[in-house]
């Protein structure tokens, strides 16, 4: 890793404009007050300045920084307190791991932000994620007591800041950012963290009226969640019981689902696709269907004899199948960590958000086609709901 240091890669970004920000998670004591800092670079009155964001247990703070003074004590935090560093660059996302033996794990990925997003602004606009204070669905559904979080819900409250980020990045990438009116399915929406969080964004953020329904087969969720969308006040929210690949969507502008078992995501796909939707968000949980189809006749053989490595290649598999079904149907789609694993191991999500040009169909599927008889796979459930 030599010549790869925290330091050297946010100091060649921010001279060469394309940092975004930094993560710092994952702390060494898991019952300290830190869990997280935040560093984004702001333009202020006598120069450029770090700003670090700190994220406690039930506080945060901000301190501005000197570059040379915050590279260094992002190095700091990184070598004596906290052990995962992300660093997010319009170029490339740069991620450092330190294990409990001292070790430093390197990764360099593609880049899951745009250029766009890069911006020194101090006071730019800020879109109002979700707040604790006075928050009624938070506290009914065991998140919060008197505004604070409960006891182990630190990373639940994160995992669903992170997701309204993503929404937020969408609808600002996508034509719903001109609607006044938007129509949201979260299908198998569980106890609603999300489902109330994204309709709470939409109407108290984004000021934008919303039509959300979160469909769950489990009657009693379903009762519960409509009894603190009723007391919250929120007129546009219902829950009803039903399974995903029974429910028949009406036309739709966001149909979102998360953790949907195997084939549910690919219902749930299939629905958003036929109801029109502008964008559809997924984040898929275990890939049973491709994995019991696996027949490789060639060098991946190998790594089929080991069952974790086959479960994995299964998950890359299916997902990039899928992404590819979105692609041939007009979206444009990306797959990515959307929260640190540290929080759950279902962290991967793919969005695909309708494009303006028609895509080649047939280009797409025959690439389909490719890599199944590529893998030995006969069947896609996917691809067989479009026959």
């Amino acid at each position: 890793m030599k010549g790869i240091d925290i330091q050297t890669i946010i100091s060649a970004s921010v001279t060469g404009k394309t940092f975004i920000r930094l993560i710092l998670s994952s702390p060494d004591d898991k019952k300290g007050d830190l869990n997280k800092v935040t560093v984004r670079l702001i333009e202020l009155k006598n120069g450029p300045k770090l700003s670090f964001l700190y994220t406690y247990r039930i506080k945060t703070e901000t301190k501005n920084h000197d570059i040379k003074k915050g590279l260094a004590l992002a190095e700091e935090l990184f070598g004596n307190t906290l052990t995962l560093c992300v660093i997010f660059t319009t170029e490339a996302d740069y991620s450092f791991r330190r294990t409990k033996k001292g070790k430093i794990l390197f990764k360099k990925s593609h880049p899951a932000h745009s250029e766009s997003e890069f911006s020194t602004e101090h006071n730019m606009k800020k879109k109002r994620m979700i707040s604790l204070d006075n928050n009624i669905y938070l506290e009914g559904l065991g998140i919060t007591k008197n505004g604070m979080l409960n006891e182990g819900m630190s990373g639940k409250f994160r995992q669903i800041n992170r997701f309204v980020e993503t929404i937020d990045g969408i609808i600002d990438s996508s034509e719903l950012k001109d609607k006044e009116k938007l129509t949201v399915f979260d299908m198998g929406s569980g106890k609603g963290y999300l489902t109330f969080s994204v309709y709470d964004f939409f109407v108290n953020g984004l000021k934008t009226e919303t039509d959300m329904t979160g469909i769950e087969y489990r009657e009693d969720l379903v009762r519960m969640c409509n009894g603190i969308a009723s007391e919250c006040g929120y007129t546009g929210l219902k829950f009803l019981q039903g399974s995903i690949s029974d429910f028949d969507i009406p036309a739709c502008d966001i149909l979102i689902a998360l953790h949907a078992c195997d084939t549910a995501t690919d219902d749930a796909i299939y629905k958003g696709i036929s109801s029109g939707a502008e964008a559809i968000i997924v984040s898929p949980c275990c890939h049973k269907q491709i994995r019991k189809q696996f027949h490789i006749e060639n060098g991946l053989k190998e790594i089929t004899r080991h069952g974790i490595l086959e479960e994995r290649m299964a998950e890359m598999a299916t997902d990039a199948l899928r992404a590819l079904m979105l692609e041939a149907n007009g979206y444009k789609t990306k797959i990515f960590e959307y929260i640190s694993d540290e929080h759950t191991h279902k962290n991967i999500m793919i969005t695909a958000v309708r494009k303006k040009k028609t895509a080649e169909h047939s280009v797409y599927l025959e690439r389909i086609c490719c890599l199944k008889k590529f893998l030995g796979i006969k069947k896609f459930y996917l691809e067989d709901l479009f026959r």
